[in-house]
């Protein structure tokens, strides 16, 4: 395997029937070992590794899917309904910008330490503490509503309610490419990715068309607070991890996120699994400044749409349904192409991103001059590309960053904390862009929609520096391939002969891997 350095361990014999009956000759056997990590790494090569999948797969990301909707809800609540709230409440627009910044202000040293706690407590322990912020920030918020409560007081229950709310995002979000990895295989890690990477979005969908169907704000928090008490149990269905893994990337312990720090500094050896070259340090970079731009665009946006598109005379309900076209469009199409890249576009995930982003860019220019009065139609189409050419890219940068990096918690948290900086400084800056009470029309944020499109255009401008070597898949599919000739060496000095078509058939069904040896020992069988 390219960039693996194997080392003499010991020796020993082995003694085995493969069917034949006839006991095998001692033979010398090397061992190999990847420095810095506990895990079934060390082991024979004359011994090929099973790998197994389990049903149960899908009952945890299940869970994990719904755990990340309801706390996808936390960040947007408030901005479709914005206008009722000041109205409601006597809260500014400012104040309740500040509900969805302190969302973001929160993720940022809960995703630092969200990958410690999966390795202190493991992915189980760790959403225990997450369910019990959903139903205490719940109802904290709620309290906020109470009439007896002046101003001051209902604004400080509300806030404390997101703060709370806000620390549980991350908890769930994080841990969607671990998961993948620790759970699925080569043909199903990007479409389960994409499945629960998307959950949160769909949260923000539902954040932004549901409010204003609500009659009263104290209402619509009373329901958020029943939904999210309704949900804190199915934190009981996430799995931990399978008793046996379903590849060779699952076989490893889980890399801290100061293992990520030391490979973007250079200070690990090549030896190491995590080790990151220079041309890969750059690309995670790139990645990092990327995700944060758009996603933080696309964030912001959700958070403003009623204050964007109200000045225009687009009402709460016409801008909560943009916004949620928007983010479910995008659902749509990623359930639609993330198939595609596990099984045809496998191979070539930077190249596809590079093939997309330019239409996205375009669009988000477009709103400069689209965002008018009585122009819903060319808005509900643009905000339908948008969505889905921009979120159905989420999954695939979330697997290319495990791939460059081969630390799924680390690399997630890391992608998911520069969005929500770049949400959390977006916000403010399109806060401050707003036009004044004698503008036309007055209060409208035409500036802040140039500073959207500008962000966009220079993030994808930055995307053509992306190699995107798919470094983890290679791995995988080349001790596949190994384990597969290491089993055809046992059976033929074991005296059992494996028919070519057989064998080849056995290869490839299950990985798409080329080679003509496979055997049911290698394939991920569902249990």
């Amino acid at each position: 395997m390219a960039r693996w350095n194997h080392r003499l361990v010991s020796l020993h014999a082995l003694r085995s029937c493969l069917g034949s009956g006839r006991p095998r000759q001692p033979s010398q056997t090397t061992l190999f070992t990847v420095k810095g990590l506990e895990s079934v790494e060390e082991r024979s090569v004359d011994s090929p590794q099973n790998y197994r999948r389990y049903k149960r797969r899908w009952v945890g990301l299940l869970a994990v899917v719904i755990l990340n909707v309801v706390s996808g809800l936390v960040l947007v609540w408030f901005g479709p309904i914005a206008n009722n709230v000041v109205e409601e409440f006597g809260f500014t627009l400012d104040q309740i910008n500040w509900f969805g910044n302190v969302v973001n202000i929160v993720y940022l040293p809960s995703a630092i330490i969200v990958p410690y706690l999966y390795g202190r407590l493991g992915v189980r322990g760790t959403s225990y503490i997450g369910a019990v912020m959903f139903v205490i920030s719940a109802w904290v918020r709620y309290a906020g509503t109470t009439k007896s409560l002046n101003q001051a007081g209902s604004f400080a229950l509300i806030m404390l309610g997101q703060l709370i709310g806000g620390f549980s995002v991350p908890i769930f979000q994080v841990l969607v490419p671990s998961y993948s990895e620790r759970w699925f295989d080569l043909q199903g890690r990007t479409t389960a990715t994409m499945i629960m990477g998307l959950a949160n979005p769909v949260g923000n969908a539902i954040g932004q068309v549901v409010p204003p169907l609500i009659s009263t704000t104290r209402q619509s928090m009373l329901v958020m607070g029943i939904v999210f008490t309704a949900a804190a149990p199915i934190v009981f269905l996430v799995g931990e991890a399978p008793p046996t893994p379903p590849t060779f990337a699952a076989t490893h312990k889980r890399p801290s996120m100061m293992s990520l720090v030391h490979a973007m500094f250079g200070r690990m050896s090549r030896e190491e699994y995590t080790f990151m070259t220079v041309r890969q340090r750059i690309d995670f970079a790139v990645m990092v400044v990327v995700f944060g731009i758009i996603v933080g665009v696309i964030n912001t946006f959700t958070i403003l749409t009623a204050q964007q598109l109200g000045p225009y005379g687009y009402s709460a309900d016409t801008a909560g349904l943009m916004g949620g076209t928007l983010l479910l469009v995008g659902l749509v199409t990623a359930a639609i192409t993330a198939p595609l890249y596990d099984r045809v576009f496998t191979h070539h995930l930077a190249l596809s991103i590079k093939a997309t982003v330019p239409v996205m860019a375009a669009c988000w220019l477009a709103l400069i001059w689209e965002i008018k009065p009585n122009n819903e139609v060319a808005l509900f189409v643009i905000m339908s590309i948008i969505g889905g050419t921009s979120l159905s890219l989420l999954p695939v940068v979330l697997e290319l960053a495990v791939e460059i990096t081969r630390n799924a918690d680390g690399s997630s948290a890391i992608l998911w904390l520069s969005t929500n900086v770049c949400g959390l400084v977006f916000v403010l800056i399109e806060g401050a862009l707003r036009a004044g009470p004698d503008a036309s029309p007055p209060l409208n944020m035409h500036h802040a929609v140039i500073f959207q499109g500008a962000l966009v255009s220079t993030a994808v401008a930055l995307v053509y520096l992306l190699e995107g070597k798919q470094t983890r898949r290679a791995q995988d599919e080349d001790m596949y391939k190994r384990d597969a000739e290491v089993l055809q060496q046992q059976q033929q000095q074991a005296g059992v002969a494996v028919p070519a078509d057989e064998a080849e058939a056995e290869s490839v069904s299950e990985h798409g891997v080329d080679s003509t040896n496979a055997d049911s020992r290698l394939r991920p069988v569902s249990a």
